[in-house]
């Protein structure tokens, strides 16, 4: 059966070389300063047994909806600045977890990543241009450029899925959080001395998804 455009477009995601080799000495360095760290347990979710970043994602998609809605209604700019406002402070956590996450990729897993977060950091900047736009008390220029920004954002999360979901990035990190997730992918405990983010569970990862 032949794959929709779409998921035949995710796949490609996996096999973008571009920038790869500034992409990997970034993902080596983000490692080594996280690495053997309380802070890397905690920003990847060893406290709630499995990520964070995917349940920080909701708040500022979920704010950004909000003011989209405020917007339509009309009569609510002071309010929907507010919102916007909230997104913007909400994306340094969100983008703090992700980058933490984007660490322990693998080679095809970073590639999508790095996709993912280009398109968010397109999307926030869309969302900062509005809330400055909103600021002066140009409301319509700044509902004009949330909406236009929720375009990369809807490709960025499409790529989120893609990673999450199809190239199983992120689960069973925990194992002893749950006893269903034994022999699934593997916690980094050092760079040099533990595997990468391989997602070994049936039907995952870059076996899964030729392109």
């Amino acid at each position: 059966m032949t794959a929709a455009p779409i998921v035949r477009a995710l796949r490609a995601a996996e096999s973008v070389r571009t920038g790869e080799e500034a992409a990997a000495a970034a993902q080596r360095g983000v490692r080594r300063f996280l690495a053997g760290s309380r802070l890397d347990g905690a920003l990847r979710g060893s406290w709630l047994g499995h990520p964070v970043h995917p349940l920080l994602v909701t708040v500022p998609i979920g704010a950004w909806a909000s003011a989209a809605l405020l917007d339509a209604v009309g009569g609510q700019e002071e309010a929907a600045r507010r919102v916007v406002g909230a997104a913007l402070v909400s994306l340094l956590p969100t983008a703090v977890t992700g980058l933490a996450d984007w660490s322990g990729l693998d080679e095809r897993r970073r590639r999508v990543g790095l996709l993912h977060a280009a398109g968010n950091v397109v999307s926030g900047a869309f969302l900062g241009a509005s809330y400055a736009a909103r600021r002066r008390g140009r409301h319509r220029t700044g509902a004009l450029l949330s909406l236009v920004g929720a375009l990369p954002l809807g490709v960025s999360g499409a790529l989120g899925g893609h990673l999450s979901y199809a190239q199983g990035s992120g689960v069973g990190r925990w194992p002893e959080a749950s006893a269903d997730a034994g022999g699934t992918e593997r916690d980094i405990v050092e760079p040099a001395a533990a595997p990468l983010d391989t997602g070994a569970i049936p039907g995952s990862g870059p076996e899964a998804n030729p392109t």
